[in-house]
């Protein structure tokens, strides 16, 4: 049997998008690794923001800030910051415009003076679209239970910046305010756009993956990647094989080789099951 290197975005695909991690996507995971395969979660979260919980499942490493950031085995592969002039100009814009934002460090996540009041709202409608029923439950604490919310805003160590969008064109007028950065937007289903975020320039997951592999001298052929969302394509495109949940974005299933069951219903196993890289 090959061994391969496996690839897994967080939200939407390892946990559900109230946090909650299928005790199957657990097993699936430790079975792979007992195995022989190689498992990595590849995510938009900064260091900071993966749990204990995850590491606790057993995990080769990470990919983290949408690829600015790669791990393996405790070591530090690469780690690619946004700089203190960056931060200060992304800060003091975002304030200017009145929006709510929180800077994602792998010492933390550290919240603009507003973020809690101003993204409650926002994080609600977030969840709502993932098709959860208790959405109005949520609150910004819960979702993000470590945020700092006291913290420098001016800082050294960011990764990424994310802000809430009053109107898409707070992003379209991140795009012309910051082209030495990488403007984006997440929103959840249907990928309309709640959020924006700012990252390095010339990041992706595919960038990081790349970096990964010349690192542990694997080849691409021996690569599968799990996502469901539209910053998960470029992974997708990239890697050998791409498996998308069926509780995903269309677009990202389209753009998928296999798209397997939703999130909380096992989709994770069964698609461990399916590449063979475990039996049921």
């Amino acid at each position: 049997m090959n061994r391969k290197v496996v690839f897994i975005d967080v939200d939407g695909t390892l946990v559900d998008y109230e946090n909650k991690l299928p005790d199957s996507a657990v097993t699936a995971i430790r079975q792979a690794r007992e195995n022989g395969h190689k498992v990595y979660i590849c995510t938009g979260r900064s260091k900071a923001e993966v749990y204990q919980e995850l590491w606790d499942i057993g995990l080769d490493g990470m990919i983290g800030g949408n690829g600015s950031y790669v791990e393996d085995d405790g070591e530090v592969v690469m780690h690619q910051l946004i700089t203190p002039e960056q931060c200060r100009h992304i800060v003091d814009w975002l304030h200017g415009r009145g929006l709510e934002f929180y800077l994602e460090s792998n010492e933390g996540l550290f919240a603009s003076e507003h973020f809690e009041e101003a993204g409650q709202s926002t994080i609600q409608e977030y969840t709502r679209r993932k098709g959860k029923a208790d959405a109005d439950k949520m609150t910004v604490r819960s979702v993000f239970p470590e945020m700092i919310f006291d913290g420098d805003l001016y800082r050294d160590d960011v990764n990424k910046v994310s802000f809430i969008l009053n109107s898409y064109q707070d992003h379209l007028d991140s795009v012309e305010e910051f082209p030495d950065l990488k403007p984006g937007t997440w929103g959840g289903a249907g990928e309309i756009a709640l959020f924006g975020d700012l990252g390095v320039k010339d990041i992706t997951k595919a960038h990081a993956i790349d970096v990964l592999l010349e690192h542990l001298n694997m080849p691409i052929e021996d690569t599968i990647a799990f996502g469901d969302a539209k910053v998960d394509i470029p992974m997708f495109d990239y890697c050998h094989d791409s498996c998308c949940m069926g509780s995903g974005g269309d677009e990202a299933k389209a753009a998928a080789k296999y798209v397997t069951d939703d999130v909380d219903r096992d989709g994770l196993y069964n698609a461990f099951v399916h590449y063979a890289l475990i039996e049921k």
